[in-house]
């Protein structure tokens, strides 16, 4: 999509939002409510809009025209660069693409997020990524790593499972060139990205560490076996569908089997004690809410701190759409109020699995 047409849907979709409420309402339509939530408008104007262009699902496609079009329509709803925040392209042993945000005036040893994109493992990258993670950085006030690792069908399961454990050891192993402290990395990611974070969480703690300091888990996936019943409630019609999660599994599992394996579903991992304290946002509206909400509950029945943040009005796929409307951006404050907390107050001894009694 032209540069020239992004702008221009840009501005409209920001013109739309900047609506008196009540003409928002009218061009949404009657509030929607289902499982004792009520959507919220600035959601439902969302997918009013996407209606209204007549946007084909990602999944209709290719991989490839998904990735474009992804990136095209990420440039409209995340806006503007957040500035001030410093950017520097790496690579991470010589073949996975990373960029490490640095918020401005932020001292050297300083907390680290390594971020994994959202997009089903097959879609998603740096760039559509680039405003969510200039977000953490600046309100977060933490770097943050943000990680290319490589996508499906390309490269199916367990290759991004493999880059997302390497990121990790890299900024653990290089964590002074980074400006990093090396006993405050977390890890975090929104959707797929989710998912790697708990995968790298739970290996590298079974391997006895180094491991991260903390989880930022944005209503991500954790396990593929299971049709629950928010899977069942929103198949249609609220942005992520079942379709797209068939079509984003077809690409990343080479046999079924695959989905049985702890890499890719991590709720069925036998052994979850010792793992990083962890922040869970769900989103009240998405298939993936009960996975997520029931990965948080097996969590706290190991000992893990976590924390669950069921946003009970939103939609997947909030944490990119910060150029519009107010109540995305709501969600993730609390989002980076929560990571900075956490890797503020967090132990600051070895983060290897001995010196946390493992």
């Amino acid at each position: 999509m032209p540069l020239s047409t992004i702008a221009l849907q840009g501005a409209a979709l920001r013109a739309l939002y900047g609506l008196p409420r009540r003409m928002r309402r009218l061009i949404a339509g009657r509030p929607i409510r289902l499982d004792n939530q009520e959507l919220a408008l600035d959601a439902q104007l969302f997918l009013r809009a996407r209606e209204m262009s007549k946007l084909p699902p990602l999944s209709s496609g290719t991989p490839a025209k998904a990735r474009h079009d992804l990136l095209a329509g990420a440039q409209i709803a995340a806006g503007e660069p957040i500035q001030p925040v410093a950017t520097r392209d790496l690579t991470i042993n010589g073949s996975i693409p990373a960029r490490l945000y640095t918020p401005d005036e932020l001292p050297e040893g300083s907390p680290l997020l390594v971020y994994f994109h959202g997009g089903g493992f097959v879609i998603g990258s740096i760039e559509t990524h680039d405003n969510t993670c200039r977000f953490l950085a600046k309100h977060a006030r933490v770097r943050v790593l943000s990680v290319d690792y490589r996508l499906a069908p390309e490269h199916p399961f367990p290759n991004g499972v493999e880059d997302a454990i390497a990121a990790f050891k890299y900024a653990y192993a290089n964590a002074a060139d980074l400006g990093a402290d090396p006993t405050a990395i977390a890890v975090g990611g929104d959707s797929a990205g989710g998912n790697l974070a708990t995968v790298v969480s739970q290996v590298t703690t079974r391997e006895g560490g180094p491991k991260p300091a903390f989880q930022l888990l944005l209503y991500p996936s954790a396990d593929a076996t299971k049709q629950t019943r928010s899977k069942e409630l929103f198949a249609q019609g609220f942005f992520l569908t079942k379709d797209d999660m068939d079509w984003f599994m077809g690409h990343y599992a080479t046999v079924e089997q695959d989905k049985q394996d702890p890499r890719y579903s991590p709720a069925l991992a036998p052994d979850l004690s010792g793992l990083p304290p962890a922040y869970i946002a769900t989103a009240g509206f998405d298939p993936l809410r009960d996975e997520g909400e029931a990965y948080a509950e097996l969590l706290r029945k190991a000992g893990v701190p976590v924390v669950l943040s069921r946003q009970a009005d939103l939609i997947h796929g909030y944490a990119n759409l910060l150029a519009i409307g107010t109540r995305f951006r709501e969600a993730m404050f609390e989002a980076a109020g929560v990571l900075r907390t956490g890797l503020e107050i967090g132990p600051k001894e070895s983060l290897t699995g001995e010196s946390a009694g493992e």
